[in-house]
């Protein structure tokens, strides 16, 4: 029989628990919290309190500060080029759709419960505790590595600004391997003041992001104004090279949907605002206007910004790496240092906003006891996550001293997209299911369901060879696909409404999420996969080495039973909510 000492008080003692790993796993893996709980006993943790001091237009400015980064000079360019020519406008509208749909779903959730957590708060009390901790530990890895390479493109962008060569911000180290010898100065130092503001507060963090995000935006819509100022409406349907395609859509339908699986990446970051749910002031008005304003937002700056450079070339005579600058070359070499300052304040706003994010949620998977609990700390006096925030900054900053920008861009995406995808299925199926109330099947049989045709049409797509053939089986897909979808909707009535905000149309918006988010993971290459099986393998040796242990530990101390403390929350939360409505 097991004792209620801890596992970690000494060698012996975790030597012990180890022979129990795996009823503990049994036990503690497919454990579902409840809203109930981690609004009071998981929060509490923390010690102090988080200050509810945003509105929606600190949200706003947030979600545009995390979006609107360098990505989009580089991404523009190569889509643009290569998959939908003047069309780009059109792939900018259909990624931002997708990213709308999944906004909506981050939303009902951070509406009903206003927590530090994000999508691993969200998972946590959908698809239990190991589908949690697999999502958390692949967002944090993403983040911090993504981080680290945008904080070394800082330095090129200041360099480009300067008209100084990166080569004399940098010094290499010849005893190092390359890819890791090439040590970058300014970009930790970044970092580390970066860090050192949202330690300070939340309030003045917004603040610095609101002032930082305005210049950035005055930067973009000078390049807008250019752009339909000296460029050509013609270049939208004529390219320089008479022998290629003409047209708008030069590449076709399948082009324009491969170019927005490009630029998709363009909008990660609104997530980090639903990591921020605990401290708003009003979250059921504040959060919805908030997230889906910054993509709105966002949205129509980048089709713009699109259109603006499809009209100052032609689409085969853009540059891939630096699209915008290179448009300006030769004319007015003035723009382009414009265009560096521009996207310098753009990197130094995506970093604030993805190291708030980051900083939450370490301080939540701490709270949840699958990471030491002084992760979780929250200062009295800050009312911010200083611990996480702290030790997450070192840890950016000590990669971005000498990793190289294309090993660590080759790291990222996936997880988050793979985020998406988890969060738009969590959505329904907490509409749908209600533990002790409804059985999760039916539910669980659509959503695997559906997620597999999403991933036939998605390998038909990019893998069966063109032909006749192709749009028939495509089109059956998508049949299917609505008629799964259809009988779902007609046949399982749904176990909850949201008491204040929820995503309309339900399943179809979901639905529609899950699909888009399908199909932009498969427009991904190999090695993205293996990478986020490496990650995912390491998330998966430290929960069972570590987090299903502590959570165990967290569980016997709790005094009250697994199962018990389930029905009990839910009936209370079920209560709150008819109350409410």
């Amino acid at each position: 029989m097991e004792t209620h000492s801890s596992s970690f008080s000494t060698l012996q003692s975790y030597l012990h628990a180890l022979p129990h790993t795996l009823h503990r796993f049994a036990r503690r893996a497919p454990s579902v919290s409840s809203t109930y709980e981690e609004l009071s006993r998981v929060k509490a943790r923390s010690g102090a309190d988080m200050q509810k001091t945003l509105r929606w237009f600190d949200l706003v400015g947030l979600g545009i500060g995390g979006m609107v980064g360098a990505g989009v000079f580089v991404t523009t360019g190569r889509a643009s080029r290569l998959y939908a020519g003047p069309a780009i406008v059109i792939s900018y509208a259909i990624a931002g759709l997708c990213a709308l749909l999944s906004a909506f779903c981050y939303t009902e959730f951070a509406v009903h419960m206003p927590v530090a957590g994000g999508a691993f708060s969200y998972l946590r009390i959908t698809f239990g505790e190991f589908a949690a901790f697999l999502t958390g530990a692949n967002l944090i890895t993403e983040y911090v590595m993504s981080n680290a390479a945008v904080a070394r493109g800082f330095t090129s962008y200041l360099g480009a600004a300067l008209s100084i060569p990166t080569t004399k911000w940098r010094f290499v180290l010849p005893f190092l391997p390359n890819g890791f010898n090439e040590i970058d100065l300014i970009a930790p130092a970044v970092v580390l003041i970066i860090t050192l503001i949202i330690c300070y507060s939340i309030r003045e963090s917004s603040v610095v992001n609101m002032i930082l995000t305005g210049l950035h935006i005055i930067f973009i819509a000078f390049v807008i104004l250019m752009g339909f100022w000296r460029g050509d409406w013609n270049n939208f349907s004529r390219p320089e090279n008479p022998q290629n395609p003409f047209g708008f859509f030069p590449y076709g339908a399948s082009g324009v949907f491969n170019g927005a699986a490009m630029v998709y990446l363009s909008y990660i970051g609104y997530d980090a605002i639903s990591t921020m749910a605990e401290e708003v002031r009003d979250p059921s008005k504040d959060i919805p206007i908030g997230v889906s304003g910054s993509v709105i937002i966002v949205t129509v700056l980048y089709c713009l910004m699109a259109a603006s450079m499809s009209m100052l070339l032609p689409y085969d005579m853009i540059e891939v790496e630096a699209p915008f600058a290179a448009a300006f070359r030769g004319r007015w070499e003035w723009v382009g240092r414009v265009i560096a300052v521009g996207a310098s304040f753009g990197i130094v706003t995506s970093l604030l906003v993805a190291m708030l994010g980051q900083a939450r949620y370490m301080c939540v998977i701490g709270r949840s006891c699958m990471v030491p609990a002084w992760f979780a700390r929250v200062h009295p006096k800050t009312s911010t996550p200083v611990n996480a925030s702290v030790f997450l900054g070192i840890f950016t900053a000590s990669i971005s001293l000498f990793t190289d920008l294309d090993i660590l861009l080759n790291m990222v995406s996936i997880g988050t997209l793979f985020v998406f995808y988890m969060v738009s299925n969590a959505v329904v199926y907490r509409r749908y299911v209600m533990i002790g109330t409804t059985k999760p099947w039916p539910t669980l049989s659509f959503l695997c369901l559906f997620s597999l045709t999403s991933i036939i049409f998605t390998m038909l797509w990019h893998f069966a060879p063109p032909g006749k053939p192709k749009p028939f089986v495509l089109a059956t897909c998508v049949v299917i696909a609505v008629w799964i979808l259809q009988v779902f909707h007609c046949t399982v009535p749904q176990a909850r409404k949201p008491s204040f905000w929820g995503v309309p149309f339900m399943p179809w918006l979901p639905a529609m999420s899950i699909f888009l988010n399908v199909f932009l993971l498969g427009s991904l290459d190999g090695p993205s996969y293996l990478r986020f099986g490496f990650f995912s393998g390491l998330a998966v040796l430290v929960y069972i080495l570590y987090s299903v242990h502590a959570s165990f530990d967290a569980e016997i101390e709790g005094s009250l039973g697994q199962k018990s403390v389930e029905i009990l929350e839910e009936s209370a939360e079920s209560e709150e909510g008819s109350q409410k409505v």
